[in-house]
């Protein structure tokens, strides 16, 4: 771990018994607003500080091994033990230190929201609209193993399976360190290429193929942008798909323009027109987020490109190799050897590689800041 993390986690431990004397003071009891802000800020030091006295431990546990080691050269069965311990030990110690990383970024607010994914045929017709399919197929099972609830906004379904565009709503509780579900998905923004033999292809060959995804955070709705009425364009439509009688037989769908920008969202999945334009005002505030949200991105990066990308819906962020089982993630050298696994929902090394290497960059932003 580098020095300037340690200091920053021994400060951490040092503000957690700070807290400990202030929530006993009766000055503070008596100030329920000041007392639930130092409550919820003391339960999250309570998390990072135990990860680190449990990193320390293992470090301790570390180094007994080695000591133990040194000294058992006439030993052999007693020298493999201790092998054994320092392997199990250097492994523990660097998930941990990554898992610290994790913890000590700056948060940002928007990561404890419920997102938005939009899915998008590209090159590669019939084979583009398949692979569209099937990243909805991992997205949605990525989320049924944490258990949150995925919700189809609007879909334009492929004539041979697939979707030429999908968009969905992805909602569910956050973890320990207050992360949802954008916190978590951020990063699949951008384009995504498939290489595999296609279903109709006869002669057996390779295609090539892209997708692209956005990921965008549902705005709060207390600070969410504040749209003019008069800057909308909403229209009513026969929502096509499944549904039944009944999204047959009424103009039920919508679809609503912001004119300024030319932003545009729809839905179609529910039953009223009044869900829906609710819904689609949803999708498209947070569509005016996102454009704000690049903007002011670009504008604070223009000296250097991120190591995560700029999130670009152009820019080329994994391939997925069906003949070799291959995914591989371009923006931090990622290549895992799972990749049936992983578009059953398996993303987590995926998703935690991603997010690791945000936080090492972000805290290598704060130690150049600290050391100037």
């Amino acid at each position: 771990m580098k020095p300037f993390l340690r200091q920053t986690l021994d400060r951490q431990i040092f503000r957690l018994h700070e807290l400990d004397a202030l929530l006993s003071a009766s000055d503070v009891v008596s100030n329920m607003e000041r007392f639930r802000s130092l409550t919820r800020e003391h339960a999250e030091l309570s998390i990072v500080v135990g990860q680190y006295q449990r990193m320390t431990a293992r470090e301790a546990d570390l180094a007994g091994a080695q000591t133990l080691l040194a000294e058992a050269k006439d030993d052999p069965e007693m020298a493999a033990m201790a092998e054994e311990e320092i392997a199990v030990a250097q492994a523990d110690i660097t998930s941990l230190d990554d898992e610290l990383q994790l913890m000590l970024i700056p948060k940002d607010p928007d990561d404890a929201r419920p997102a938005f994914i939009e899915i998008r045929a590209g090159t590669g017709g019939d084979e583009s609209a398949l692979f569209a399919g099937d990243l909805l197929r991992m997205y949605s099972r990525f989320a049924e193993r944490k258990r949150w609830t995925v919700e189809i906004i609007s879909e334009s379904p492929s004539e041979l399976g697939g979707y030429k565009e999908v968009v969905i709503r992805v909602d569910g509780a956050n973890d320990a360190l207050g992360v949802g579900v954008y916190g978590k998905l951020r990063f699949e923004s951008g384009g995504h290429r498939v290489q595999r033999v296609p279903v109709t292809e006869t002669q057996g060959r390779i295609h090539t193929s892209a997708c692209t995804v956005a990921v965008l955070p549902e705005p709060d709705e207390a600070v969410a942008i504040q749209i003019n009425p008069s800057d909308l364009r909403i229209d009513t439509y026969r929502a096509s798909g499944a549904g039944g009688q009944h999204i047959n037989k009424t103009d039920s769908a919508v679809r609503i323009t912001h004119l300024p920008t030319g932003i545009v969202a729809e839905c179609q999945d529910g039953r009223s027109q009044h869900s829906n334009k609710a819904q689609a005002l949803k999708v498209l505030t947070a569509r005016i987020h996102e454009k704000d949200r690049s903007e002011r991105a670009a504008k604070d990066a223009a000296t250097r490109k991120g190591l995560i990308g700029s999130g670009d819906r152009s820019d080329r962020i994994r391939t997925y190799n069906f003949p070799q089982g291959r995914l591989t993630d371009h923006r931090i050298n990622l290549t895992l050897y799972k990749l049936l696994s992983i578009m059953e929902g398996d993303m987590d090394d995926v998703v935690t590689a991603l997010q690791v290497a945000r936080g090492a960059e972000l805290l290598a932003e704060l130690e150049s800041a600290s050391n100037a």
